[in-house]
């Protein structure tokens, strides 16, 4: 049973009551988890509430007028209508407009201007009072919505001047000193800064509010909320509240509330795999399909050799159950030729732990600012799982570069959001890094140095027919082959595993095609091994092999033959497969 929690308002929600109430900053930019439903303990118990009606029935709930406004909306008042009528019917008096029939400008720039007129009129606001005219401030609040469209990340010297303008006036309101002290706030609502315009996102005179995703004890807090509305959800659940709250971490309030009425309103049993598929699913459109998510069901004994680099994962995966995460590698660099396992070995590494297995898709855009905010938003839901092992495939193509290139600066700034991610050590044991490549060199020195992927595992093909006849064994079992229709291969026949898996469907295609055939799919298959020829870019494969070995950590992961080979022998095979491949 958790302990109620007694405060009123979430920790990000007192951070911008204490920042404000200093009196130093009036503009807020709020982002993350901008979507969901906010909890508040008011006189009448608990609620969840839409974080704009959050902020304007609850946070700014003392204040005289709340106006609200987005591209897609227009300009609303939330509160103190009749203030902001008044104000209107000064304005049309004044400049002959129509505003007060209710057509309050939509355009971006003239509902800004228009903000910024009734927030100057808030500070020097007046009545008459017994015969005497006295100021009367209004306290007002302004919250702005989908900013990032309407300043977005852009090169100045690409702005035209009404953007610039719209920039302008955002930076004004939050370095201008009669706002300070006359109870007048601006609030910018984003999913992620990465798309905001930098002058605004680095501008010091404005606080960075950032509303995280529901922990374990929320999800808990919330599904115990949910038993009043849905008084079936106890008797609907295979697995205690207690329990299901653990595995709906990195959701939103939103999603739990739609995967709850989702199986009670429709009769269904909440089960293990009803909220692993469909939590899958949540996460996957949460991140606009930028990850995949996978619940790993293989252990490191479905991996076939590679027996050092298993040894060394089992005793990680101990430690990790264990929580001795002060042990644990901040990463991996899974390095060697193509085909032989990176992701499978992660894979099975993951479910070997226990925990989700994180597939980094192309998170790239072509938009300014779209990859970085596609970077940040995943970063957030990885920090909201609790554990979890995240894979970068082709990581040499996927994490950008220090210098940059020529892609507008890009490259530069993935490769610095990744940096400033791997090496936060209070993800240590937590997020788990885990790089892919079949060349190691040409991943950023930095990503890779010790503190963000701390151990280096080669992969190599089987170097022993024992091996190779193990492998062939695993790769019938992935495809469907039965045990007994494997032939023996030939003795020091050099293929990986992805080179077995085309055989093998090779076989099957002809011993279909064959009809009443009198020959059995284990002669088939014997045949097409005989008369199998391996890939001829064998200088390339060679090439990533020796790479793959000059990145090693630990000698105790390299076959036999690699393991006294001397750094300068290395070097200078390197060198002659580099001139002989043309690569620089």
């Amino acid at each position: 049973m958790s302990v109620p929690r007694t405060e009123p308002y979430p920790a990000w929600v007192q951070e911008m009551r204490e920042v404000f109430r200093a009196g130093t900053v009036s503009q807020f930019l709020v982002s993350g988890n901008v979507f969901d439903l906010v909890p508040w303990r008011g006189d009448s118990g608990l609620k969840f509430l839409p974080l704009k009606e959050f902020l304007a029935q609850v946070l700014f709930g003392t204040f005289d007028v709340v106006l609200y406004y987005s591209r897609g909306a227009g300009l609303k008042p939330l509160k103190g209508q009749e203030e902001f009528q008044r104000y209107l019917k000064i304005l049309d008096d004044w400049t002959q407009t129509t505003f007060t029939s209710g057509r309050l400008p939509r355009e971006a720039s003239q509902a800004l201007e228009m903000m910024d007129s009734f927030l100057r009129y808030s500070q020097t606001r007046t009545v008459v009072e017994k015969g005497q005219v006295v100021r009367s401030p209004l306290r007002t609040a302004v919250l702005i919505d989908f900013v990032q469209y309407i300043v977005p990340q852009a090169d100045p010297a690409h702005m035209n001047d009404r953007s610039t303008e719209t920039l302008i006036r955002f930076l004004d309101w939050a370095s201008d000193p009669g706002m300070l002290g006359a109870q007048l706030a601006t609030v910018l609502l984003t999913e992620n800064l990465a798309g905001l315009n930098r002058s605004l996102v680095e501008n010091p005179y404005s606080a960075k509010v950032h509303i995280p995703l529901p922990t374990e004890e929320d999800c808990l807090e919330y599904l115990e909320f949910l038993k009043v509305p849905f008084p079936d959800l106890e008797e609907a659940c295979e697995l205690p509240l207690a329990s299901m709250a653990a595995k709906l971490v990195g959701l939103t309030r939103v999603n739990i509330l739609h995967m709850v009425a989702l199986a009670v309103r429709n009769q269904r049993k909440i089960s293990v795999k009803y909220l692993a598929d469909l939590k899958k699913e949540l996460i996957e459109k949460e991140c606009y399909g930028l990850l995949e998510f996978v619940e790993s069901r293989r252990t490191l004994d479905d991996v076939a050799g590679l027996a050092e680099a298993k040894a060394w994962l089992r005793q990680d995966s101990r430690l990790i159950r264990e929580g001795k995460l002060s042990s644990v590698p901040m990463g991996y660099l899974m390095t060697g030729r193509i085909g032989t396992g990176k992701t499978w070995l992660t894979n099975c590494f993951a479910g070997e732990v226990g925990v989700p297995f994180v597939v980094f898709k192309n998170f790239r855009d072509k938009w300014m600012g779209a990859t970085e905010g596609n970077l940040e938003k995943i970063f957030q839901v990885l920090r909201a799982l609790g554990q979890v092992i995240v894979f970068v495939d082709e990581a040499d193509q996927m994490t950008g570069k220090r210098g940059g290139g020529d892609d507008s600066g890009v490259s530069g700034r993935i490769y610095a959001m990744l940096a400033a991610e791997m090496s936060n050590t209070a993800n240590r044991g937590r997020i788990v890094w885990v790089f892919a490549t079949s060349r190691p060199d040409l991943v950023e020195v930095d990503l890779k140095r010790p503190g963000r992927l701390d151990v280096h595992i080669p992969l190599f093909p089987p170097q022993s027919d024992a091996e190779r006849q193990e492998l062939f064994a695993a790769m019938a079992r992935k495809v469907g082959l039965p045990p007994e229709e494997l032939p023996e291969l030939p003795a020091g026949l050099d293929v990986g595993g992805n080179e077995m898996e085309a055989i093998m469907v090779r076989a099957q295609r002809l011993f279909d095609l064959q009809g009443e055939g009198t020959r059995t799919l284990k002669e088939v298959l014997a045949d097409v091994v005989g008369q199998y020829r391996p890939v001829p870019h064998r200088r390339n494969l060679e090439y990533m092999d020796l790479v793959a070995v000059k990145e090693c950590t630990d000698e105790a992961f390299l076959p036999e033959r690699y393991r006294h080979l001397e750094a300068a022998e290395l070097d200078r095979r390197l060198d002659e497969l580099k001139r002989e491949l043309g690569i620089s």
